[in-house]
């Protein structure tokens, strides 16, 4: 958005949260309008159309939470820069500062895609998975990579979970703050659990030695503790 015109720049923050409030199909120009204080003919001037306009309004967010996906450009092991990754997510979804129609847009987009939801993809939510994907394999060794797949969203869950659940947090726990320190605190504990489970990957799907890579080419499941050949037999 350009300091230098205001009007574009309201209309877009008065239609991030018409579109949020009711959703493209029932958000109205009109409506937008009135929210900027601005007249029809500027919506047109600016966006041509309703669906430019909320295709803008997306971009616009693209934009705030792409410009460098967290943990970008943190040095170290792949588990500092899984615990960068994870600190900078959290405090960027639990941020104060943020518009709340921000979050409201996207969880519609979720439940409802359109056509921007392509565009976010690419630009804010492959890089990011991309991202984890790579400290995944690094981790955990040789792995199939749809247990890949697997980790990275049990990984990113985890984050998501204080962004949807925090109405619910803050009822089980009232005395719960989401300050920098406990924000410090959950992205320490997230990261120590998830190398926990990222450790004993090898053990829980029956990987040996001799199967890593070729599980990892097939990339089929391997086979459990209980199906492997041989692990039922007792010690004499």
């Amino acid at each position: 958005m350009s300091p230098a015109d205001p009007t574009r720049d309201r209309i877009l923050a008065a239609a991030g949260e018409e579109f949020a409030e009711h959703g493209f199909a029932r958000a109205t120009v009109r409506a937008i309008c009135r929210r900027a204080g601005a007249n029809i003919a500027a919506v047109n001037y600016h966006f041509g159309d309703k669906q430019r306009l909320y295709d803008a309004v997306v971009t616009g967010v693209c934009a705030t939470i792409s410009t460098a996906h967290p943990g970008a450009g943190a040095a170290g092991s792949a588990p500092i820069r899984l615990r960068a990754f994870v600190g900078q997510y959290l405090a960027r979804l639990l941020e104060r500062g943020r518009p709340a129609w921000h979050h409201r847009l996207m969880a519609r987009e979720l439940s409802a895609p359109s056509a921007a939801l392509d565009s976010l993809v690419e630009a804010a939510i492959r890089p990011r998975a991309d991202h984890v994907a790579g400290l995944v394999r690094a981790i955990a060794g040789p792995v199939p990579e749809a247990v890949v797949r697997r980790c990275v969203a049990s990984i990113i869950a985890q984050c998501l979970h204080y962004l949807h659940a925090r109405p619910i947090i803050e009822r089980l726990h009232p005395d719960w703050r989401f300050d920098d320190a406990e924000t410090a605190a959950i992205a320490d504990h997230i990261v120590a659990f998830s190398l926990h489970g990222l450790h004993g990957l090898h053990g829980l799907h029956g990987l040996r030695p001799g199967t890593r890579r070729r599980a990892q080419r097939s990339g089929s499941a391997p086979r459990t503790p209980h199906s492997a050949p041989g692990r039922s037999r007792r010690r004499p």
